[in-house]
């Protein structure tokens, strides 16, 4: 599945659209740091790799704008433990 994760600025997340559905994952950008609050995915939406796809889409960000990671969000702190490539962006005092 192609998506088209993109960032809406005004809500504060990135999201994507698939069909009639959007799923996202909100943030906070506070000094050197982005905080992963809340990922939401439609049940018709579940099981596609959608809710992954957007938490990696906000690694990258978080990288290519030389932050930390504040994952607030289970399911963010969840793909971290799952992938421990990224814990380097973790903020200091944070864990997974």
């Amino acid at each position: 599945m192609d998506l088209n994760i993109s960032e809406n600025k005004d809500k504060k997340r990135f999201e994507v659209h698939v069909g009639d559905g959007c799923a996202f994952i909100d943030y906070i950008r506070a000094e050197d740091k982005m905080y992963l609050t809340h990922t939401e995915v439609p049940s018709e939406m579940e099981g596609n790799g959608i809710g992954s796809a957007l938490v990696k889409h906000a690694l990258a960000a978080i990288e290519g704008e030389n932050r930390k990671l504040v994952p607030l969000c289970p399911f963010v702190a969840s793909y971290i433990k799952r992938h421990p490539e990224y814990a380097h962006l973790l903020a200091d005092g944070y864990s997974v």
